[in-house]
């Protein structure tokens, strides 16, 4: 650990993912989307030890889960998005993709939240746009946000981004994040790499750095 300016600078992910100064993120962990991804079982997996580590440690977890507003309470941008996902070229078909109360809306049973953990709705793809997350962050004073969950080429990568822009250091457990397209996937990571802002490591190296190990 660097010292500078009367700061302590972290040089690694062990160091960034200590359990005082990080928080996990299960972004989109949802029945109707976990069915998508790619070699779900290892996800799942993989996912259930970084929240048994951080639970075990005391780091906080949070959840953001994809909701939808009924069409005719979307505006222009949300229709046009709704219409490109839902393979339509026309405004009146789009339907309610993700009803907050459908049982395919809500969290996996396998990675469900204990303890009085928070799910915060959302509308778009950062978790950080429209819910207390970044509140709650700055409240506990975490500068680490270790990202899990679905979908990385599509909600993880931009909450990323969000968050490197809001001075915290994002961190992505790769084999810990789902993927449905793995080119896109491959991009997103080159990407993210490339902007030099955000970081990469395994379920178990934020295993170890939450137990100190």
């Amino acid at each position: 650990m660097q010292q500078a300016f009367g700061m302590a600078v972290p040089e690694t992910v062990a160091e960034m993912c200590r359990p005082t100064a990080s928080a996990v993120l299960v972004y989109d962990a949802q029945v109707g989307i976990l069915a998508h991804v790619h070699e779900l079982d290892r996800l799942v997996e993989r996912t259930a030890a970084v929240l048994a580590a951080a639970r075990a440690a005391t780091v906080p977890v949070l959840y953001v889960r994809h909701v939808s507003l009924p069409p005719t309470h979307l505006g222009v941008a949300a229709l046009r998005t709704a219409m490109a996902w839902q393979r339509t070229d026309r405004a009146d078909q789009v339907r309610v993709a993700f009803p907050p109360d459908a049982v395919h809306t809500r969290i996996v049973d396998e990675l469900a939240p204990v303890a009085g953990e928070p799910v915060f709705d959302k509308l778009g793809m950062s978790a950080l746009v429209g819910t207390p997350v970044e509140a709650v962050l700055r409240d506990r004073g975490v500068t680490t946000l270790v990202l899990v969950g679905a979908v990385l080429e599509i909600g993880i990568e931009p909450t990323a981004r969000h968050a490197a822009d809001l001075g915290f250091l994002p961190v992505v457990v790769d084999d810990a994040c789902g993927v449905v397209d793995e080119e896109a996937a491959r991009r997103s990571l080159a990407s993210l790499d490339h902007s030099l802002l955000t970081y990469r490591c395994s379920a178990d190296d934020v295993v170890a750095a939450f137990r100190g190990s």
